[in-house]
């Protein structure tokens, strides 16, 4: 059998590669070169949103992150606040279903180049900042609300 290299700078432990790597030694120490990274994360990705069971902190993280989003912008996407994000990604409380559904949707979008869902839930993120704040303006000596 070969041997396997636990590819642990994806941020999972559980990722493990046959191939598609080599094991260069430097003057700095030993390193590993991966061949295309960016196929091997979307593989990754693309195995995570299709695996049935609930995402682990890890891999919610792994999505995100593969997504380019902060916590901050998919905390506004999901109507929850970043520090709730966090908690999800060390595990310290369970990710809902709808945000692991969302974030697994999201990924599906991105991979396949439409970004039809995303640009969706943005819009709703926007429209509910819109509605929580009151913006007011000063018109000829009178406050009112700004148009």
């Amino acid at each position: 059998m070969t041997d396997q290299y636990q590819y642990t700078e994806s941020g999972l432990d559980t990722v493990y590669l046959l191939n598609g790597y080599e094991i260069v030694k430097s003057s700095k120490g030993t390193g590993v070169k991966i061949q295309d990274v960016d196929g091997l994360h979307i593989a990754i990705g693309r195995a995570l949103i299709e695996n049935k069971k609930k995402l682990s902190g890890s891999e919610f993280r792994f999505l995100r992150t593969e997504l380019l989003m902060s916590q901050s912008a998919l905390a506004r996407l999901l109507h929850v606040k970043e520090l709730t994000i966090a908690r999800w990604e060390k595990g310290q409380t369970k990710i809902p279903v709808t945000a692991d559904a969302t974030v697994r949707l999201l990924y599906r979008e991105h991979i396949g180049g439409n970004q039809g869902i995303s640009d969706i839930l943005r819009s709703i993120a926007d429209l509910e900042d819109r509605i929580d704040k009151m913006v007011m303006e000063e018109t000829a000596g009178k406050w009112d609300r700004a148009a």
